[in-house]
């Protein structure tokens, strides 16, 4: 997300490259291509021109302290003014009502509500210990109950019973009554995805609200739907008493000007965005963190807690405990590894969150796309528990027999194991060297001065 905006930004701030001091004629024709990149990247255009005046009120004028260049400074502003237009009432999910509390989605159609609906039900239920009931109201489109149904199986999430026959109004009454019969903490309501030139179908979602009395009324839009997701923002903010936005596809898209208008257009904030197809890929938006990322700076903290969370622990201690005695990390240690990499969403969702410099090397490493993952997985698990444990003893027709089983060639195999055996060697250098605290103080030397 945001990598055209993130590039163009870049490219801004190394134009001012050797200047001692912000003025009005040096920021002048900046703050012209910082407009230009935000436009390109689908921001509306009242919200570009509140940006830019915020930026250009701030930056004027301003010293740029002996630490800082002028291209810094003005990163420096960009941050806070981003935050700013991004991040004003920001907050976690309101719950504090008399259970069942009732969550509303509405949306366009197409715009991910079903799947929204069950990301949401996960969250509640494994961050925050919440008993969760979810419902479709979507008597349109074929299968939608099926699929919100498949959903709530997949993630042990109850699902109320509904019938297409039925009206959505009356859908969404037997479900609350079903929510507090059987002592929900949460209920959360799928809509139907509707047009916003649709009036009846904009009548209907305001009678599903009056109806259930929702605590939290959620506009769910597509990041990549671009100037329509401004248009829809508008049409949904008339209708209904919206509390706040869930961004979805947030992963596949480039530009990220969804994230900078429709919070501006709906005056309510971003809650979450949906970052993956995975049931767990969301995250509570954090305006700080994102502003970090649209100017190439990386996510760190939000990458510590997603490794933190997703990472088996006992795992890795027993991996460091068996690095640590000098034993060799064999094959099944990498395919743990693999797996455990994939689960987070892999390569590039990681990537996404580290700054660019380093995530542009990181792209280079023969780890670094998804094909090349599944691609390693498949070919350890090819391989004998015996040929995992001594990797050195697979001969050739061994390795015709692994490349048959993996669907892939020799050549890979032989890459594969090139790469492990590197890896094995820097292993074994840690468990020399004082472990992990060793090989960090080894690196210190070569860092830069602020990641020291």
């Amino acid at each position: 997300m945001f990598d055209k905006l993130s590039t163009r930004l870049a490219a801004v701030v190394e134009g001012l490259r050797g200047r001692g001091r912000l003025t009005e004629e040096n920021i002048g024709d900046t703050l012209r291509q910082v407009r230009m990149a935000l436009l390109e990247a689908d921001v509306a255009l009242p919200v570009v021109k509140d940006f830019i005046d915020g930026v250009k009120a701030r930056v004027v004028g301003q010293e740029v302290h002996k630490s800082l260049t002028p291209g810094q400074a003005l990163i420096r502003i960009i941050h806070d003014e981003l935050v700013r237009v991004m991040g004003e009432g920001v907050r976690p999910l309101n719950l504090r009502t008399q259970p069942p509390a009732v969550i509303l989605l509405a949306g366009l159609q197409g715009a991910g509500k079903t799947t929204t609906a069950a990301k949401i039900g996960l969250w509640l239920k494994d961050r925050d210990r919440k008993r969760v009931l979810m419902v479709s109201t979507d008597v349109y489109r074929p299968a939608a109950m099926l699929q919100l149904e498949r959903l709530g199986q997949q993630l042990g999430i109850d699902v109320a019973p509904a019938d297409a026959s039925q009206s959505p109004l009356r859908i969404a009454s037997n479900a609350l009554d079903a929510a507090r019969r059987g002592v929900y903490d949460v209920l959360l309501v799928d809509t139907a995805g509707r047009l916003h030139v649709d009036e009846a179908m904009m009548q209907e979602v305001r009678d599903l609200s009056a109806a259930v009395q929702p605590i939290e009324t959620l506009f769910v839009v597509d990041s990549m739907a671009g100037q329509d997701a401004v248009n829809a923002a508008r049409a949904f903010g008339a209708a209904l008493d919206l509390t706040g936005v869930v961004l979805t596809k947030a992963d596949g898209d480039a530009r990220g000007g969804a994230a900078l208008s429709v919070r501006h257009v709906t005056g309510r904030p971003i809650l979450f965005m949906g970052v993956g197809e995975k049931p767990d890929a969301l995250e509570a938006f954090q305006p700080e963190r994102m502003a970090a990322r649209i100017l190439g700076m990386g996510d760190v903290l939000s990458l510590v807690e997603e490794v933190t969370r997703k990472v088996d622990r006992d795992e890795a201690e027993k991996l460091a405990r068996k690095v640590a005695k000098g034993k060799d990390f064999d094959l099944d240690d990498l395919l743990g590894q693999l797996r455990q990499l994939e689960q987070m969403g892999g390569m590039a969702a990681l990537m996404d969150k580290l700054p660019a410099q380093v995530a542009a090397k990181a792209a280079q490493l023969p780890q670094g796309n998804e094909k090349e993952i599944k691609r390693q997985i498949a070919i350890i698990c090819s391989m004998t528990p015996r040929e995992r444990r001594w990797p050195k003893n697979i001969d050739g027709s061994r390795k015709r027999r692994i490349a048959a089983g993996s669907g892939t060639h020799v050549a890979e195999i032989n890459r594969l194991l090139k790469n492990f055996l590197q890896m094995q060697k820097m292993m074994k250098g840690m468990a020399g060297k004082g472990g992990m605290r060793g090989m960090l103080r080894a690196m210190a030397g070569r860092m830069p001065p602020g990641l020291r």
